[in-house]
């Protein structure tokens, strides 16, 4: 796996799709937007005639989604549409039900990592961590550097900047300079435009002590339609051989982030 870290150091057949986020997002809309259909409720036979979708698949997506609260099983085993994806689809609602439903998200990922964890996105051309989950033995980063000055710097920053076009980012660097930070901070914009386009898309981002001595960081892109999002988290670096692990598990759990602002 290459890790972005400093210099040095439909007619579809839906089975046969890799088991990814990406996928798994697209394979749970389609369930929901099945089940919707029916508002006395549908059974998982019907459900995955059809969406077309093999049972072991379907099963673990019926059980996200029941879990997440976006569907409802019944007395009788039919599934309905949930309470989560009500609120969701209701204008006045949704912000403060999105909110809530990744907090809820975070906290699930912090325990399941054993580390802090947070939610980013870049808009209107600014960096903004908007929500962290962390806790008395999962504490978060100490942001003595704004992270909407320090993108060249973190995990966070460089995740979305990474989403970015050429032009985009070229604007972002225009006004936001890359001071050195650490020994290990990338300074030197063209090395760090060229990491960032050599950068997959699917593939954490690492922060090896880049932003702050002590602490490691790797982020994640949450990718829902054009929304540039990510999910990162940082651990004390006489924890970094968890480090690559604990992404891995973030990417594996982002599906219902995505989910979240997919709907």
């Amino acid at each position: 796996m290459t890790l972005l870290q400093p210099p040095g150091g439909s007619s579809e057949e839906p089975e046969r799709e890799p088991v990814t986020p990406f996928g798994s997002v697209r394979h749970a809309l389609r369930v929901l937007e099945t089940v919707s259909r029916y508002r006395d409720g549908i059974d998982e036979d019907a459900i995955a005639r059809r969406t077309r979708l093999p049972t072991g698949q379907l099963d673990q997506l019926l059980r996200m989604l029941c879990r997440e609260g976006y569907l409802a099983q019944l007395e009788d085993g039919t599934y309905v549409v949930g309470e989560a994806l009500v609120l969701l689809g209701s204008g006045v609602e949704r912000a403060r039900a999105l909110r809530e439903r990744l907090q809820a998200t975070l906290d699930e990922l912090r325990d399941t990592v054993g580390a802090a964890v947070y939610f980013g996105r870049y808009q209107d051309g600014e960096l903004e961590s908007t929500q962290v989950a962390d806790g008395p033995t999962t504490p978060a980063v100490n942001q003595w550097v704004d992270f909407r000055s320090a993108a060249h710097a973190t995990a966070i920053g460089k995740c979305l900047l990474s989403q970015l076009d050429h032009d985009r980012r070229l604007d972002h660097l225009s006004r936001h300079k890359t001071p050195r930070l650490t020994s290990r901070t990338i300074t030197d914009e063209r090395l760090l435009l060229t990491a960032l386009d050599r950068q997959p898309p699917t593939v954490p981002v690492l922060d090896l002590q880049e932003y702050a001595v002590g602490t490691v960081c790797a982020a994640v892109p949450v990718t829902a339609g054009s929304a540039v999002s990510c999910l990162a988290l940082s651990l004390p670096v006489d924890q970094a051989h968890r480090l690559r692990r604990a992404a891995e598990v973030l990417s594996q759990r982002a599906a219902p982030v995505m989910l979240s602002l997919a709907i």
